[in-house]
């Protein structure tokens, strides 16, 4: 059998191996806290669980069943005042949310709820937005 090449030698891979690790966990870190919407999705899903609690489409659910089929349709950055600046607002977009919900007989029927997202000192709020076309999140 013949070798590849010469043998690397115990410190030599063990400082090889700490530098990939090192180097990973660095490039996380350093990609995670440039993204500006870092965190965002769970706050989506935040919102998804409490539209599933309380909307009057998810309420009218006969016995068994449940809204189902949650899906963000858009997503679009919105432009940040220099008053929203100035309050530490480093990131703010707009969500349209469908899912299949019930009418008032019980009947499937699909519903759909917007929000604007902003995030302030790297905590994002949601607040109520204006309907959206749910395509391409442009104003209505």
């Amino acid at each position: 059998m013949r070798s590849m090449g010469k043998p690397i030698g115990g410190l030599a891979l063990g400082l090889l191996l700490l530098g990939g690790l090192l180097g990973g966990c660095s490039g996380q870190n350093r990609s995670a806290s440039s993204d500006p919407y870092a965190g965002l999705d769970g706050e989506i899903l935040s919102w998804k669980t409490q539209l599933a609690a309380s909307d009057i489409s998810c309420k009218r659910a006969p016995a068994g069943q449940k809204c189902d089929m949650f899906e963000v349709s858009c997503k679009a950055q919105r432009v940040i005042t220099p008053k929203e600046q100035a309050a530490g607002v480093s990131a703010k977009l707009v969500a349209d949310l469908t899912w299949s919900g019930f009418d008032d007989k019980g009947i499937p029927q699909t519903a759909s709820a917007v929000a604007t997202f902003a995030k302030s000192n790297g905590a994002w709020t949601r607040s109520a937005a204006k309907p959206v076309n749910p395509d391409s999140c442009a104003d209505l």
